[in-house]
């Protein structure tokens, strides 16, 4: 089954809307996992690599921050990406509050 077919069967805006939220899922996956590179080593160089308890997260990566840490972090970002999808979904498609929609509107007015 191709892409057109699946878009076709469940309906375009549909499609759409679900191709938006997973896009902005990954978005806050990547952002979280910059976050957490960021506070790994911000608390590195406040504690120094001496003090360091290293733990081993997902299998294979030695990290310095907590697991609880570690594993809210992609957590959060997963349910921030779709919350941000649906919010900004509704902005952008529903409400149509779009820098385009915004100038077309400023030039019929004139």
């Amino acid at each position: 089954m191709s892409k057109t077919e699946i878009c076709a069967k469940i309906g375009l805006m549909k499609c759409k809307r679900r191709i938006y939220i997973l896009l902005t899922i990954i978005l806050g996956i990547i952002l979280s996992y910059i976050i957490h590179g960021g506070v790994e080593l911000l608390y590195l160089k406040i504690a120094g690599f001496e003090n360091v308890t290293w733990y081993m997260h997902w299998g294979f990566a030695p990290c310095s921050l907590h697991p609880i840490v570690a594993y809210a972090l992609p957590f959060l970002g997963i349910v921030g990406g779709y919350y941000l999808g649906k919010f900004w979904w509704q902005i952008v498609y529903v409400e149509k509050k779009r820098w385009r929609f915004k100038k077309e509107k400023q030039l019929n007015n004139q």
